[in-house]
């Protein structure tokens, strides 16, 4: 199959973030009389975005210390939370193996490329703007840039539609049951990278159609789908069928 349209997603498939987001999570905490989480459990969170994040957390710290309801302010908590995801990202994140190598050589072979998260756009683009990736992508779509966000159906089909591309030409690579999820919905292929977070669960058992090792990967299987579908240059070289003379 080739594919002419690859959709990656951001913290965890292009770009390791966990710390830079739970430094974040915790000074926001701190900045609102809250202990300090661990980042184990801040990291197995990330994914739906900073906002849902940081609620969830903060369900499960009035769980633990109801009085904090008497003090705390989500409003403010949620607040501080964007001020200091400003501050701090691309502070700490780094680029996975392979990560530009792999968008260099799907860019150069033709293939259209959009980032989709499910991160606040403007924290995206700062992202991608100090790891220097902004520059390969045709389309930077974030949670919230549409009206419904990953896994719903409609922001896969906007990007393939946007980017002019057919949804049996398009793939979408991310780490998260989140990603597979919205890959099926859309229509397109749903593919994986081993590592990055889903919430400490094994990518494999959101039945991705491909798991891929290394973004290096990913690259090598579009190419190479692409490549098989060339014509060989004997069949370029081939004339059209003769119009027969006199028939």
């Amino acid at each position: 199959m080739a594919y002419d349209l690859i959709s990656f997603d951001l913290d965890g498939t292009l770009v390791d973030t966990a710390a830079e987001i739970a430094e974040a999570v915790n000074l926001a905490l701190e900045a609102n009389a809250i202990p300090r989480r661990p980042v184990a459990e801040i990291t197995n969170l990330i994914g739906a975005g900073a906002r849902e994040l940081m609620l969830r957390l903060l369900a499960r710290c009035l769980l633990e210390q109801p009085s904090l309801a008497r003090t705390v302010r989500p409003d403010a908590v949620l607040a501080s939370m964007d001020r200091y995801l400003t501050a701090t990202t691309g502070s700490l994140a780094v680029c996975y193996p392979g990560c530009e190598a792999s968008l260099v050589s799907l860019k150069s072979a033709g293939v259209r490329l959009a980032c989709v998260t499910n991160k606040e756009l403007r924290h995206a683009q700062r992202l991608l703007e100090v790891t220097d990736l902004a520059r390969h992508f045709d389309l930077v779509i974030g949670g919230d840039s549409l009206p419904e966000k990953k896994p719903h159906a409609s922001v896969l089909r906007h990007v393939a539609a946007r980017l002019g591309v057919s949804l049996e030409r398009t793939a979408h690579v991310g780490d998260s049951a989140t990603d597979i999820a919205a890959a099926r919905s859309a229509g397109v292929a749903a593919w994986a990278v081993p590592y990055g977070y889903n919430a400490g669960v094994p990518i494999t058992e959101a039945s991705p159609q491909r798991v891929f090792e290394t973004l290096l990967q990913v690259a090598d299987h579009v190419l190479a789908g692409r490549l098989a579908q060339r014509p060989s240059p004997q069949a370029q070289r081939r004339p059209h069928a003769l119009t027969r003379i006199g028939a």
